[in-house]
């Protein structure tokens, strides 16, 4: 018997998501979400767009857009990952945490200098941003 279970995220997105899925080497697919009427090339960061990573059974990992965030929507039974549910999302969840760190802080004029992997599985990521309006006096 199946059983579907919706995991709410944090994940609001859809870039970074991507981007965290493809580090991870996570394949997925693009899935114009059942909200979505328009049909136009402009609508490809458009959240309703939905994310899904396919399984070899055809039970599928969807990441479905609900309004406000990314909701993952598996069907426990037929789950056919390498790793638990819990650390699935875990893992996707600090890859994505750091692609938005990483993304948001270029716009603001910082760049990484520095992404490193810890063996407790923690990242660390340094960032540096010049200050040009120093004005050095001889």
């Amino acid at each position: 018997m199946s059983h579907f279970t919706s995991m709410k995220t944090r994940f609001q997105k859809i870039f970074y998501l991507e981007k965290a899925l493809h580090k991870l080497d996570i394949n997925y697919k693009r899935q114009k979400s059942l909200n979505d009427t328009e049909n136009n090339a402009s609508q490809l960061s458009s959240p309703n767009q939905n994310l899904v990573i396919p399984q070899s059974n055809g039970y599928d990992i969807e990441f479905c857009w609900n309004g406000q965030e990314y909701e993952m929507i598996v069907d426990m039974s037929f789950w056919e990952q390498s790793s638990p549910i819990e650390s699935f999302i875990d893992k996707i969840a600090q890859q994505y945490a750091g692609e938005v760190i990483i993304g948001e802080s270029q716009k603001m004029g910082f760049q990484p200098i520095q992404y490193q992997q810890n063996a407790d599985g923690s990242n660390t990521l340094v960032l540096e941003r010049w200050n040009e309006n120093i004005l050095v006096k001889n």
